[in-house]
């Protein structure tokens, strides 16, 4: 038996004689009056007026000074200093105090609040309950929670013994919050699409796949909510966003998730050109809004996304870095011995078309080395199956992606609207499927079909939420950005 499990042992020997006592260890209800943060904000008045007041929540300490018991309860507003008084309790309740209760219990405390000789705010418990008995003991406070994966395993654990995580996940509540009210001050509407569907689409990625039972037929978690919301640009609606939960079957890495939350909006009579500017605004204001600044630190640098942010196009990036001029390369052979040429290795091994080429040559090559907010401009048609050309430059797209530090944070574009155009380009991502490319588009008579019924000039917008927040946060792993990210079953 190892120490843990003796310690549980103990404990739940401990759950025994409460309730050979009469004590219910885990009763229904809570008289709790107070919040924690509540209790010290008012505290001169609470104070002053000697009313007692009840606060609840899990034991965090416990310091024994012979007649006294210092101990500190948290609840999710914060902290707050209890006092127990040998004679200012029953004896039962002071030898249950001391002798059953534990760190990392929930309890209930009714008392007064005072100052204590070195000015610290505190209860004088008068009489406690116990609401909740832990079994295990919780991790030591400054050693007993740093693995990576017995965090993301055991997250409750480490919600509660590191306050920063769970500063971070309040961080991405705001930020969704305030996002979601910037679009509905637009004018947008929120919607939901089907997570389930019958052909992947929307992005270049690999499906996770699963059978439907009933149905008796094989369906796809999705990749993008971008076909179903487009449907509705095309049903009548002119601004619709989804916060939607998407599932694309990848390698792990720190920039990437397999499930994750993707924000997309789409603007009817709108180019990316128009979701630019909003994307500056609603950012940079946003950012503002919850963090108080737009200056934040990524791995040690400095970034402003204060706007306007820089606009740099794609192809003449990937040229200044790696001599390579993409539009002279027509087919995926010649831009690989190109590459090959130049003694540039990539990351990625299977098979690619031109466009996937393209992409993982920019993402080694350019993308690390992108700090500040900027946009990226004029990319190659290849990498934009949904986007509508440029008139100007018919190999190129109305597209544009934000990258910060090095991480793709925001991807839009013009929307194609030509169905004959995007049947045959469809056509053509079908092709490069059949060839080996997993991640690439799979054919969609039925958008097509929907397409051929007329959409408006549309632009459309995505995000990982995950993503910015990690940014935002500065840490090191996406996945630190996720409540439970998945981990492998031992």
């Amino acid at each position: 038996m190892t120490d843990l499990d003796e310690l549980r042992e103990a404990r739940v020997g401990k759950l025994e004689a409460l309730r050979d006592m009469g004590i219910d260890p885990y009763p229904a209800t809570s008289h709790r009056t107070h919040l924690a943060n509540a209790a010290r904000a008012d505290f001169a008045k609470l104070a002053k007026s000697k009313k007692p007041i009840t606060v609840a929540g899990r034991l965090m300490s416990k310091r024994e000074h012979g007649g006294l018991v210092f101990a500190e309860l948290r609840d999710e507003s914060g902290d707050i200093q209890l006092l127990f008084k040998r004679d200012g309790l029953k004896v039962k309740d002071w030898q249950t105090l001391k002798e059953l209760i534990d760190i990392g219990d929930f309890v209930e405390a009714r008392g007064e609040l005072f100052l204590t000789k070195k000015q610290e705010q505190t209860l004088m418990v008068v009489s406690f309950a116990m609401l909740a008995k832990s079994l295990r003991p919780l991790p030591e406070k400054w050693h007993g929670l740093q693995d990576h994966e017995t965090r993301f395993r055991q997250r409750y654990l480490d919600l509660l013994m590191n306050p920063a995580v769970k500063e971070r996940f309040v961080i991405q509540h705001k930020l969704v919050q305030a996002i979601r009210e910037f679009l509905i001050g637009e004018n947008f509407i929120e919607v939901e699409t089907p997570a389930l569907q019958p052909l992947p689409g929307g992005a270049l990625a690999n499906p996770f796949k699963t059978k439907y039972d009933a149905l008796d037929t094989y369906v796809y978690l999705r990749i993008a909510p971008e076909l179903y919301l487009k449907r509705l640009i095309i049903g009548g609606f002119e601004r619709v966003f989804e916060f939607a939960r998407v599932f694309r079957n990848e390698g792990v890495s720190t920039q990437h998730l397999q499930d994750f939350t993707m924000l997309e909006f789409y603007q009817a009579y709108a180019t990316h050109e128009d979701l630019m500017k909003m994307t500056e605004k609603m950012l940079s204001s946003v950012i503002k809004q919850v963090l108080g600044t737009t200056k934040v630190e990524i791995d040690g640098k400095p970034v402003d996304f204060k706007a306007p942010w820089p606009r740099e196009s794609f192809r003449d990036l990937i040229k200044s870095e790696t001599g390579i001029d993409i539009d002279k390369y027509s087919t995926a052979k010649d831009l690989q011995k190109a590459i090959a040429d130049k003694k540039i290795r990539l990351t990625y091994t299977g098979k690619a078309g031109r466009g996937k080429l393209i992409d993982e040559l920019y993402k080694e090559t350019v993308r690390p080395k992108l700090t500040n907010p900027v946009f990226l401009v004029d990319h190659p048609l290849d990498l934009s199956p949904l986007a509508k050309r440029h008139p100007e430059m018919p190999d190129k797209v109305q597209r544009f992606q934000l990258v910060v530090n090095g991480w793709e944070v925001v991807n839009a574009f013009s929307e194609l609207n030509d169905p004959i155009d995007q049947k045959e380009r469809f056509m053509e991502q079908a092709r490069q499927k059949k060839a080996g490319d997993v991640d690439a588009h799979s054919m969609d008579d039925d958008f097509v079909k929907a397409l051929e019924y007329g959409m408006p000039p549309t632009a459309g917008w995505g995000m990982g939420i995950e993503r910015l927040v990690a940014l935002l946060t500065g840490v090191d792993s996406i996945r630190e950005a996720v409540l439970f990210p998945f981990v492998k079953d031992k």
